[in-house]
């Protein structure tokens, strides 16, 4: 057929009067019959339709083929079968996560045991774990590396005292006894001429006893290198300076008159009235409450700053000025750098302590901010003991599993979620310091209470120490 027939578009008497002029007889019989299905040659080999109402010729369109629609239908279906899929899974794991916050632990074997405790030792929130033998940790815990700092064997550092900070033992003079600390007795003092200062000042004084072990002798000049890196805040107890030059050795603190958090929060509770301002000067509020929290955070957001550890951060160990000031203290387990693994066996505060602390023996400013949460809460409860009717043990089981401590009844939904975001499994979700201390600033700007001492259940947080075998 001539090319201008095939691609001309022309009328359909032109294109027979062609088809006459150059095929045969039979060629005009076959394109006739094909005109009455209104088609001439292979749609699918660029034929031609043909439409009779006004008799024009035009390229005829190519079949689709319904397998590309099959095709689609298909993946689509796939799509949302997986999708479907999905939404289920993720639904089952936030139901079983849920209910594991919420119900009592479970048993739950662990590679750690419990140390024999030492008779006569007093109750002091600590336990030692016998750990299992095996070669430094390289395990990570959600983020965390590895960390270069570890505690090695034992071994005085006398070298790592600056001359700067000795203070003349002869300007020293000891007065009584405060309390008795791990490896010696802490005092009240008055040095003269200390820190550049005129006349008599009063100062603590913490005592390194005589003939002490090579561990004591390590952890008191650990602690003097840390107390050296504090410089002041008012939220932290001050380093004053040291004598070292003969035994016994002494570490030289800012006195702080008003003994510590624990102490303050259990006495408040024999002088409350059942009001929210419990009856005479010496009881606390509501706000003083929040203010103790506020403190603490920001003697925190100063040592983070500095990078430093704590690692023993809990009502104990903070002190309580004439003014009410709160100040973060006992740098015994504190150590410099963003992270720190503990490598030797030593008395630990189990609860308040995080999971890759207990079980990966890791320590970054983070596991801080754990201790800070259980701290937040002993605060609430007027210095109860943490994980309530729980042991030791289940203390550990527990916090294994996800199990974290009711929000108290008398306690505001705005503090409860903040001591929840800081028990978060995974370290990097856990707030720093600064974040808390900027959440407290807000609660402070306001007026309201947000503990409730008008409904605290003493008899729910009877429990003001820990149970007899309960030692580091």
């Amino acid at each position: 057929m001539p090319t201008s027939i095939a691609r001309s578009g022309s009328v359909l008497a032109d294109f027979l009067a062609t088809v006459a002029q150059s095929e045969s007889a039979a060629a005009q019989a076959t394109y006739t019959d094909a005109l009455v299905d209104g088609q001439l040659g292979d749609p699918d080999e660029n034929g031609f339709t043909v439409d009779p109402e006004n008799s024009r010729i035009s390229e005829a369109e190519p079949a689709v083929s319904g397998g590309v629609s099959t095709t689609i239908i298909i993946i689509a279906a796939v799509v949302g079968v997986v999708g479907l899929i999905a939404v289920v899974v993720v639904a089952i794991f936030l139901m079983r996560r849920h209910a594991a916050r919420d119900k009592p632990p479970k048993k739950a074997s662990s590679s750690m045991e419990l140390e024999p405790n030492v008779a006569g030792n007093s109750d002091d929130g600590y336990q030692s774990l016998r750990m299992p033998r095996r070669q430094k940790s390289d395990h990570t815990y959600q983020g965390l590396m590895a960390s270069s700092k570890t505690e090695d064997t034992p071994d005085v550092a006398y070298e790592d005292v600056k001359p700067s900070s000795e203070f003349p033992r002869n300007q020293l003079n000891i007065k009584e006894k405060l309390g008795q600390g791990e490896f010696g007795s802490v005092y009240k003092a008055e040095a003269w001429k200390i820190s550049g200062g005129e006349g008599v000042k009063t100062v603590a004084v913490k005592e390194l006893k005589g003939m002490s072990s090579p561990t004591a002798s390590t952890a008191f000049f650990k602690e003097l290198t840390v107390l050296k890196l504090l410089g002041t805040h008012p939220n932290v107890v001050s380093f004053l300076g040291c004598c070292t030059d003969a035994e016994p050795f002494y570490l030289l603190l800012e006195y702080v008159s008003g003994g510590s958090l624990q102490s303050n929060l259990r006495t408040s509770r024999t002088q409350q009235t059942y009001g929210n301002l419990h009856g005479g000067s010496k009881s606390l509020s509501s706000r003083d409450l929040t203010k103790f929290a506020w403190d603490v955070a920001k003697g925190m957001t100063f040592l983070s700053s500095k990078k430093i550890i704590h690692r023993d951060l809990a009502s104990r160990n903070v002190l309580v000025s004439a003014d009410r000031t709160c100040k973060v203290s006992d740098f015994g387990f504190s150590r410099e750098g963003d992270e720190y693994e503990r490598t030797t066996k030593t008395r630990l505060p189990i609860r308040w302590m995080a999971p890759e602390s207990l079980f990966h023996r890791k320590y970054t400013t983070k596991t801080d901010v754990w201790a800070f949460g259980v701290l937040l809460w002993e605060i609430v409860t007027l210095g109860a003991t943490p994980y309530p009717g729980m042991s030791k043990r289940e203390v550990m089981d527990g916090v294994q599993q996800g199990y974290r401590m009711d929000k108290p009844k008398h306690c505001d939904a705005k503090l409860y979620n903040l001591m929840q975001s800081c028990w978060e499994v995974d370290p990097a979700r856990r707030p720093e310091f600064r974040k808390i201390q900027r959440t407290l600033d807000s609660l402070m700007e306001t007026e309201h209470d947000y503990i409730n001492l008008a409904t605290l259940d003493e008899n729910t947080y009877t429990s003001l120490q820990t149970a007899s075998d309960e030692k580091y």
